[in-house]
């Protein structure tokens, strides 16, 4: 049921909703995070949509490729580092629901990277 491919695809579709609902509702995302730009919500969702076509494409590989698993492995631990970086940096700039958001997405991410390790190590 767990396997790389299918938590590969949870980790794709994941990342473009979700960037796709950061670029579609980026005025609505800024106001939640008590934030006067939308820019922000606009680059990370573009960068979600991008980065979810190509695990979603390595996720149908067959066999897969190691070394594209692996960096999209990094992708998601660096994703963790730099939503840390921010809760903490911009903690009095950003709303509390903000924080929280960043914090929660964070540990999905992290999920994400741990599970793809796991079963990348299995493969």
């Amino acid at each position: 049921m767990f396997t790389l491919s299918n938590i590969l695809k949870i980790n794709a579709i994941s990342s473009g909703v979700t960037g796709l609902l950061l670029v579609e509702f980026s005025k609505f995302s800024a106001t939640l995070f008590g934030i006067d730009t939308q820019v922000p919500f606009i680059l990370v969702g573009l960068f979600l949509i991008v980065f979810s076509i190509f695990v979603m494409y390595n996720a149908f590989q067959k066999p897969f490729r190691p070394k594209q698993i692996v960096s999209i492995i990094w992708l998601d631990r660096l994703w963790v580092i730099a939503s840390l970086l921010v809760a903490v940096l911009c903690y009095s700039s950003i709303s509390t629901i903000g924080i929280v958001l960043i914090l929660a997405v964070a540990a999905w991410v992290g999920l994400m990277a741990y599970l793809q390790n796991a079963k990348l190590i299995r493969v």
